[in-house]
């Protein structure tokens, strides 16, 4: 098993080759800086393509599911966020326990964070999701 750094970006090496096709600029910065690993070797505390999170905002609200998607599978009224938004790309490749932030396209700062991973396609068998 290859071994992981606290902290560090993990992307399973399927998940990276289908990202980079999406040919999106802030995204491949954000590939170019993760670790890609076999799809059996992901942590199970990892937010991959397909995974539900659950997360809060720290204001005390109700916790949140999240379903973290590709675009064309994007309906953020039924929470599944695209990989390609802010709130998406921050997620990716983060371990249950982060606090991810990102830039608001009016500038303001949002954070939220990783309760939980209710859903992982690879802590479920599923390699090709």
């Amino acid at each position: 098993m290859t071994a992981v750094l606290s902290g560090e970006l993990l992307l399973t090496e399927l998940d990276r080759a289908r990202l980079l096709k999406l040919n999106s600029a802030a995204l491949r910065e954000l590939l170019d800086d993760a670790s890609a690993l076999p799809s059996p070797e992901i942590p199970a505390d990892v937010v991959t393509m397909n995974s539900r999170v659950l997360v809060s905002d720290g204001t005390g609200a109700a916790l949140q599911p999240l379903t973290l998607c590709y675009p064309a599978e994007a309906d953020p009224h039924a929470g599944r966020v695209s990989v390609l938004s802010p709130v998406g790309a921050a997620l990716l490749g983060r371990r249950v326990g982060s606090a991810v932030g990102w830039r608001t396209p009016t500038g303001a700062r949002r954070e939220l964070h990783i309760e939980a991973l209710l859903f992982q396609p690879e802590a479920s068998g599923d390699y090709l999701a």
